[in-house]
């Protein structure tokens, strides 16, 4: 149990930072719907795992993470870029993102483009890498690894469905011009974001 609480801890602690991932939730929750919103939270949550299961078994410590941190680096920041160009794009038409993809195109793409993305995003590599040195006794038998990984998928899964909640409460007072005025500003915080991890 502890190990599992230690694990949605993580997550939840990885996950909150408003960072692009957490913008482009909010963007497609406002501008997509719920459904897509959640599929790009989902993707998220997901890649944290993966990384709760390389911190947890080991293979961080070994440096095999950190050898492959600037591939992940510039691929994550390159398609943070693209997902920037794509929102002020949909701003300069006049359209919803949404209108570039069909839905059950755009469902699998939010959750694939947001998992890539997180793998790719610095922080969080940072964030697992660190966490290794304070999982201490936590890992002590052959379940703990699988605990750690099931507790950040669930304490991650947590923050984006709140997340996506409190962006659809908010979206209820926003009239469309506003909406579309948030591809702009989100698309050229994405658009810079992306090329600053890249050439950072």
């Amino acid at each position: 149990m502890e190990t599992l609480l230690t694990g949605i801890g993580v997550g939840l602690a990885v996950a909150a930072p408003v960072g692009p991932i957490g913008i482009l939730c909010i963007r497609r929750s406002l501008t997509e719907g719920r459904a897509t919103g959640l599929a790009t939270g989902l993707g998220a949550a997901s890649a944290d795992a993966v990384y709760g299961m390389i911190a947890a078994t080991g293979l961080a410590v070994s440096g095999v993470l950190i050898s492959h941190a600037d591939l992940l680096r510039v691929g994550g920041g390159t398609l943070i870029a693209l997902l920037g160009i794509l929102s002020l794009r949909a701003f300069f038409l006049n359209r919803t993102t949404s209108e570039f993809v069909s839905t059950s195109r755009g469902l699998l793409a939010a959750f694939l483009t947001t998992f890539a993305l997180t793998l790719g995003n610095p922080m969080t590599i940072l964030a697992f890498v660190g966490l290794i040195a304070g999982l201490g006794a936590a890992i002590d038998n052959t379940l703990a690894p699988y605990l750690l990984v099931v507790g950040v998928f669930i304490g991650s899964a947590v923050w984006w469905l709140f997340l996506v909640h409190v962006a659809l409460a908010v979206k209820t007072r926003l009239t469309p011009a506003v909406t579309r005025w948030l591809d702009l500003i989100s698309g050229s915080v994405l658009l810079t974001w992306g090329l600053w991890i890249v050439f950072a």
